[in-house]
């Protein structure tokens, strides 16, 4: 059943992966071919010099001069972060809600699989599915460095593409629990996508208000991006996106399991 399960579920979902891969191939190519352009531009530092401070420090834009500086500011730190987020968001409600609302869920809960089980699989599934888009953007990502003279290490690429694969984890699971207990697709998307905005501006604050900043840790987006995302290394924090991925699945499981899926 688990096979069953699971095949199911990234079959259903194989146009949208296709859809999405496309999309990140492109972003990546084309942010990756305005490099050189970027790189021989005369009086770069000057024209960075010009950015507001807090633009400086959020996107380290002093860094730029560098390829690894340079895909941080365009893609690493903002865009493709929201991009993974939105994935896992959209996908997370689809797993348990998306199922409940469309009726089908009813079909497999009548079988011998588990409630614990179903979610665990789904929960795969979401997992495997942004794990495929971080190694396609891996991969691009390091095609686009040697066709563009980048020469960004491949340590660094695999490092930045998993705090992305966190990211879109870390939320996507939050959303597929909070499906899981409401049954509503809508409401799930609404708080995973609350706690991602809550978490971005606890991020961004805690840069520039110093009452924040000892609770900046506590952010994902910190967790994932600081110092980098792009030759950061391996940051410890990393383990805590991962925990609280499980904490969400663990808090949901037996609520899924005494709600009454026929009475929605």
């Amino acid at each position: 059943m688990f096979g069953n399960v699971f095949i199911k579920t990234m079959r259903d979902q194989r146009r949208t992966l296709l859809g999405w891969g496309v999309g990140i191939v492109l972003l990546v190519g084309i942010e990756a071919a305005l490099w050189p352009s970027i790189r021989d531009m005369p009086d770069l530092k000057n024209f960075l010099a010009n950015y507001p401070e807090a633009m400086k420090e959020l996107f380290n834009l002093d860094a730029m001069t560098t390829p690894s500086g340079f895909m941080n500011a365009e893609l690493f730190t903002l865009v493709l972060p929201i991009l993974f987020i939105i994935f896992g968001i959209s996908r997370g409600a689809r797993m348990i809600a998306g199922e409940e609302e469309a009726g089908t869920l009813e079909v497999l809960l009548v079988t011998p699989l588990s409630t614990t089980k179903l979610v665990m699989h789904k929960a795969a599934a979401l997992a495997v599915s942004i794990l495929m888009l971080g190694i396609l953007l891996f991969g691009v990502t390091m095609i686009s460095s040697q066709a563009f003279g980048m020469d960004l290490e491949a340590g660094d690429v695999a490092t930045g593409s998993f705090a992305m694969v966190l990211l879109g984890l870390e939320f996507g699971s939050l959303a597929l629990a909070a499906g899981a207990v409401t049954g509503r697709r809508g409401l799930a998307i609404g708080v995973a996508a609350s706690a991602a905005f809550a978490g971005y501006v606890l991020y961004v604050a805690s840069m520039f208000v110093s009452a924040v900043e000892p609770w900046q840790g506590v952010s994902p987006f910190h967790q994932a991006l600081a110092g980098g995302p792009l030759g950061a290394g391996l940051p410890a924090a990393f383990a805590w996106m991962v925990i609280a991925a499980v904490a969400f699945l663990a808090i949901a499981l037996p609520v899924f399991d005494r709600r009454d899926i026929a009475a929605h």
